[in-house]
């Protein structure tokens, strides 16, 4: 498989490669429409400099970047947000209206991460949050529709991941930019043109439910194409939805057959779910071995495995069986 750290589509999309953890892992979507440009997720801030050469290599001023949107504020998608924007003089960032007072005062951020990952991997992977200024922020709403110099993108909440996600349908290509709500899926494990697709269940607001409804909702648009930030545009969009919902309630249950697993849950719960993603690989065709495999997804299957830990807790501390 070739390498391209750009990769391009019709309609005026690219996918750039932020250059997080691994090549093909990270994706940021950039829109042209005439002479304006869009942003989709970010990255960390380490995705500037891709960013910017990007840009310049398509004649675009960073001036005429006119919108940095955030699927959500998790910090693979938007911790560059505030590095970014000191780059592009007239960008507003669009986001939803629970993230927004995150990337204003990025402190709670900051504390929820480091909980998660751990100061020292925190600052090694994610560095200094540099705050958005609060009056170069648009707050968006359930149907809420930017005009994008004439092209119309609509805003659809989609929890299940977290809940101040939302996903973006752009008309003019029938596609969804969903952030994480539509799945992950790499192209090491695409197999003569069908992609494998798998969900996150990462930590904290993972929610099994909403999750299955998002993926309902998006499908109800009957998209072409979703254009995933791990990593970039899928079709076949139909299956892949057939796929999620399988694989959901796989996590799920793996998450019920270990909740009384005692000291041993987690770690049990993280090999559980490296075997579930590497035999539906295996189902998939895929040639690749074990280790092969395990390589891909294992940043993924890690803070799956976290997620629902995380969600066994949140239920059964709330009273509920």
């Amino acid at each position: 498989m070739r390498y391209a750290p750009v990769r391009e589509f019709d309609h005026g999309i690219s996918a750039i490669d932020s250059g997080f953890k691994r090549p093909l892992f990270d994706a940021i979507h950039l829109l042209r429409e005439g002479r304006a440009a869009a942003l989709i997720d970010i990255g960390t801030n380490e995705a500037i400099p891709n960013v910017l050469a990007c840009l310049k290599a398509k004649g675009i001023a960073p001036a005429d970047v006119r919108y940095l949107i955030l699927t959500h504020v998790h910090l693979d998608h938007a911790g560059g947000a505030g590095a970014m924007l000191q780059h592009l003089p007239n960008a507003k960032v669009v986001i939803h209206p629970r993230g927004a007072r995150h990337m204003i005062d990025p402190s709670r951020l900051i504390a929820g991460a480091i909980e998660v990952y751990g100061e020292c991997l925190f600052r090694e992977d994610y560095g200094e949050l540099v705050p958005i200024p609060a009056d170069r922020v648009i707050q968006t709403f359930d149907g809420f529709t930017l005009d994008f110099n004439g092209r119309p993108l609509v805003f659809v909440e989609t929890p299940g991941h977290a809940r101040h996600h939302h996903a973006i349908y752009d008309a003019r290509s029938r596609s969804f930019f969903t952030g994480d709500t539509f799945g992950l899926s790499y192209r090491e494990l695409d197999v003569g043109g069908e992609e494998f697709i798998f969900p996150t269940t990462s930590p904290t607001q993972f929610d099994p439910e909403a999750a299955h409804a998002t993926i309902d909702r998006l499908m109800s648009y009957d998209p072409t194409h979703m254009f995933l930030t791990h990593y970039s545009r899928v079709g076949h969009t139909g299956r892949l939805a057939a796929d999620l919902h399988r694989l959901l309630d796989a996590h799920v249950s793996l998450a019920e057959q270990l909740k009384d697993a005692g000291a041993d849950r987690d770690r049990l719960l993280e090999e559980g779910v490296r075997d579930l993603l590497v035999r539906d690989a295996v189902a998939h065709g895929s040639q690749l071995s074990r280790a092969e495999v395990i390589d891909v997804v294992d940043i993924d299957a890690v803070l799956n495995a976290q997620g629902l830990a995380f969600w066994l807790d949140n239920r059964q501390s709330s009273g509920a069986s």
